[in-house]
């Protein structure tokens, strides 16, 4: 199974956003950092925060962050938004498959299945499991680690 760039690009925003917390982060930042269009990412940002995801604020000197806890957004539950469908094999869709073979079929209900796991490990991982590595995820991509905060420096010492 292979996930659209919208997925992806998606899936980074949220890890900078993550990573920055608290601090805003801005779509150039992002765009400049992963070498990606500034239209897609805008495309993302603003379906994200219509989610509820993030939190976006116009204007000069703004942005975008969070809006809920890295620890309350499921990898899956970003997927399951950010994916049109999950039909792997033109069968999935009943009403547009040309296969002879779907009413006795055991290829589909295994995809099916496969499908199902795969999304439920998904699942599994929040946003702040995958971006736990923060500080270094900023470093690789040249952004500015979140200004130290009370909160921030407690949770590292």
């Amino acid at each position: 199974m292979k996930l659209t760039s919208y997925s992806n690009f998606s899936l980074r925003v949220l890890m900078v956003a993550a990573a920055r917390r608290p601090a805003l982060t801005t779509i150039g930042d992002v765009a400049g950092a992963f070498d990606i269009s500034k239209a897609h990412l805008t495309r993302c940002v603003h379906q994200l925060g219509l989610w509820g995801y993030i939190e976006t604020i116009r204007g000069n000197g703004g942005g975008f962050r969070l809006a809920r806890d890295a620890e309350t957004i499921s990898v899956g539950e970003v997927i399951r938004h950010t994916e049109e469908g999950f039909d792997v094999v033109e069968c999935f869709d009943m009403k547009a498959t040309t296969c002879p073979l779907v009413a006795r079929c055991r290829l589909r209900p295994a995809l099916l299945r496969a499908t199902e796991v795969f999304l439920n490990a998904l699942d599994g991982f929040s946003l702040a499991d995958i971006t736990a590595n923060g500080d270094d995820l900023l470093d690789r991509l040249a952004l500015e680690p979140p200004p130290a905060t009370c909160e921030r420096a407690r949770a590292v010492a």
